[in-house]
């Protein structure tokens, strides 16, 4: 049974290969996701790597965890499962809620929280 990681801390230097071939000490690595910001391609500074097992997952959190790499200090440990997102929509539908209004001049600010 796979084990997944949660990576923290990473330079945004850091690839999925300098991954990939430091946590392979530990054991079979079956993925690295680098996750990158969706409009740049930039690293976010956190992976999650699955092992192959928990034994394998154990030793590279106990390996790894403060480990110095690209000049920081990584964060490694179980990754939480995915919390539940709303999708969207309006009010409680859960969406967008009171996001305030637009912008405006002076004290005419459309909506939105007045500042005096």
């Amino acid at each position: 049974m796979e084990v997944k990681l949660y990576v923290g801390n990473l330079a945004y230097s850091t690839t999925e290969d300098d991954l990939r071939t430091l946590f392979t000490q530990s054991g079979t690595v079956a993925s690295v996701a680098l996750i990158k910001d969706r409009d740049t391609g930039q690293s976010k500074g956190f992976a999650f790597i699955e092992m192959s097992s928990q034994v394998e997952a154990e030793n590279a959190i106990s390996k790894f965890n403060g480990y110095s790499l690209g000049g920081r200090e990584l964060k490694v440990n179980l990754a939480r499962p995915r919390e539940e997102r709303s999708g969207g929509g309006y009010g409680d539908r859960g969406g967008y809620g009171n996001r305030g209004g637009g912008g405006g001049k002076g004290n005419r600010s459309g909506g939105g929280q007045r500042r005096y």
